[in-house]
């Protein structure tokens, strides 16, 4: 049947661009289609948050062309330090340890969005429909069909061998069709800012846990710092409402005096927090990646990771299934997708939600459990070498691009 693309990514946001920066170059017809208009400044994914980016996808995003862009702002992470308020327990991971120059790298999302958004135009095989937004979705045998709006007036139906959902938490393509979802609300919003302390932050990321929630604070460039301050439903608009005094003050009763006093901060954002899990990450002319397959609680900085990772794992293998002239929609090549990416996916999660739920627990003998916890896990160097590699995103079965491989010159040479 002959179809107007090979695949329709749905959503654009920085897992969406990323997979079609990914697929470029293959012979494939992509097409991606993209709500919101392609500005970073009006763009909702390329807003003033601050992702952390592990090394694994730091690699990707090497292999893809984009890092060149994001280096002279990214600001590396060369230590983490995570500790309990009150408590004397901590731990902390050095990258001379994991003989790597950095753990991860701080950057913010407005400029991973430049960076794509420069990419876009250029990809050979990839048409962006833009502002453009997905009406209906219907999956037949031998391919998907969309019902397309492209601006305000014009719909247009598009059909192709393969739906990709990028498209957040709330996916219409989930939703269209019907596939469920687990959601587990925690109660709690990421108070976002970013703030200069007084002292350097000597590119030191830090982890701090308190009975209100957990506060993190990222390296920046400019000796600055990225907060994400978590705080109760009940408390999120009172903490919103403070001012720059109380705020500071805030932070600093929370993450204490290790970084001095804090200068100055930047304006307040605040999210909800919570788990969602898909039931299914692939069936017959879909696959789901980032957001849409798993949202997770920022306590680790994993969730834009791991849906990097899915755009990086799908690319493979929709690629390697093109080379062998497999139907790239069907749910046998799709399987091969959600097999790869189900060990990642369930331990990243299962660890995110563990530490979420264990230190929000008042309990004196869970307490100290947990400063044990702490003093043993930094005195067992084979444990927190695994648990360093796994929040590099380099454990188990990376995809070529998190090793340096591009995708058409690693098929081309298997060919040979």
């Amino acid at each position: 049947m002959e179809t107007d693309y090979d695949i329709l990514i749905v959503g654009g946001g920085m897992v969406g661009a990323s997979l079609a920066c990914a697929l470029a170059g293959q012979p494939l017809r992509v097409g991606l289609i993209e709500a919101a208009p392609f500005a970073v400044s009006a763009h909702p994914s390329y807003d003033d948050r601050s992702i952390a980016l592990a090394q694994g996808t730091k690699r990707i995003f090497q292999t893809l062309g984009l890092w060149d862009a994001l280096e002279p702002t990214a600001e590396p992470i060369r230590q983490i330090h995570i500790s309990e308020r009150g408590g004397v327990g901590f731990a902390h991971l050095d990258s001379r340890e994991e003989g790597v120059e950095a753990l991860g790298y701080v950057a913010e999302a407005r400029m991973i969005g430049a960076a794509l958004l420069a990419k876009l135009p250029n990809l050979r095989g990839v048409e962006v429909l833009c502002p453009a937004r997905l009406e209906q979705l219907t999956v037949e045998p031998e391919s998907a069909r969309a019902t397309v709006r492209l601006g305000e007036d014009r719909t247009v139906e598009l059909r192709c061998k393969l739906v990709v959902a990028a498209d957040g938490a709330r996916s219409p393509v989930r939703e269209q069709l019907g596939v469920a979802a687990l959601r587990w609300d925690y109660g709690q919003q990421a108070v976002i800012a970013n703030v200069t302390p007084t002292l350097p932050h000597r590119q030191v990321a830090y982890e701090r846990f308190t009975e209100d929630g957990p506060v993190a604070l990222l390296p920046m460039g400019g000796n600055r710092c990225a907060v994400v301050c978590t705080v109760h439903d009940p408390d999120a608009a009172a903490v919103l409402a403070l001012d720059d005094a109380g705020f500071i003050d805030l932070l600093h009763r929370r993450f204490g005096d290790r970084l001095g006093a804090f200068a100055r901060v930047g304006r307040r954002q605040a999210y909800p927090l919570f788990l969602l899990k898909s039931r299914e990450h692939a069936r017959a002319r879909a696959a789901f990646i980032g957001n849409a397959a798993h949202t997770l609680h920022p306590i680790a900085g994993q969730g834009f990771n791991l849906g990097i990772r899915d755009a990086a794992a799908l690319a493979e293998v929709i690629a390697d299934a093109g080379h062998r002239g497999q139907d790239i929609g069907d749910l046998a090549v799709l399987e091969r997708y959600a097999d790869w990416r189900r060990w990642d996916q369930r331990q990243t999660i299962a660890f995110t939600d563990a530490l979420t739920r264990l230190f929000v627990n008042p309990l004196p003998p869970v307490r100290a459990a947990r400063n044990l916890g702490l003093l043993a896990f930094d005195s067992l160097p084979p444990f927190k070498h695994w648990f360093a590699r796994h929040s590099m995103g380099l454990n188990g079965r990376l995809p070529k691009l998190a090793r340096g491989l591009t995708l058409a010159a690693q098929t081309h040479h298997q060919l040979h």
